[in-house]
């Protein structure tokens, strides 16, 4: 599913992705019945994590790779009720849609400036020029990776702990262990792209975070996912 980055930013952080999370939790009650229904969502949530996670290792399209990652975080949330945890799962749903709606504003931003450019490969050596909104997409990316103390932490890994502590398959543990080494390792390097890489574009292509309408959207929301584990929590 292609949209606009700003439709993206809704679509991948509140709406139509997380709607079939959401029904599952209106229906948890019902789930909750079926015989070996918990194990096959734990199933296929470890799988979405996983494959998720591999794709967006080799994918260079900034859009593609937060997308990929709102799939990787469905994957975490389909694994919350599958280890009966309804609550915990919309709590990460709404610490979710903080950093990820951060993530694709700085990405849209970034889209802008470039000549609507997506691939990563024609961005680099961002940090001086546009430190506002780096910084801003290091933070959405420390949130979703679980860093201490930032958004994603407060839900992410008490679901992280609670599966280990669960009667659980080992390879099932193991692999969304492994899936979410790869979360980091994914955000990590589009990050280390965008702000160290070398770059290769025009070199009189103004380029600055003076941009008052997309600077100040940041800010509000940089503070918010930020702050909003720790509140709600």
């Amino acid at each position: 599913m292609a949209a606009p980055t700003p439709v993206s930013a809704l679509v991948h952080s509140s709406t139509l992705v997380t709607a079939g999370v959401f029904l599952l939790l209106r229906f948890y009650p019902s789930i909750e019945t079926i015989p070996s229904s918990k194990t096959a969502l734990l199933i296929i949530a470890t799988t979405t994590i996983f494959i998720a996670g591999i794709s967006a290792i080799f994918e260079c399209d900034i859009k593609k790779i937060i997308a990929l990652s709102t799939l990787s975080q469905l994957g975490v949330m389909i694994g919350a009720i599958a280890l009966s945890l309804p609550s915990l799962r919309f709590f990460h749903l709404i610490t979710h849609a903080i950093f990820k709606a951060l993530l694709f504003i700085t990405a849209g931003a970034l889209i802008s400036l470039f000549q609507h450019a997506q691939d990563l490969r024609s961005m680099g050596s961002l940090r001086k020029q546009l430190p506002l909104t780096i910084t801003a997409m290091l933070l959405a990316s420390i949130a979703l990776c679980g860093t201490p103390f930032l958004a994603g932490f407060y839900s992410k890994d008490i679901i992280l702990e609670i599966l280990l502590f669960n009667p659980t398959n080992i390879l099932i543990v193991f692999i969304f262990m492994v899936a979410t080494l790869l979360t980091a390792l994914y955000s990590t390097r589009m990050v280390f792209i965008l702000a160290w890489s070398p770059s290769i574009t025009a070199p009189l292509l103004p380029i600055n975070d003076e941009r008052h309408h997309i600077t100040t959207p940041i800010i509000i929301i940089t503070f918010i996912a930020v702050s909003i584990g720790a509140i709600i929590n």
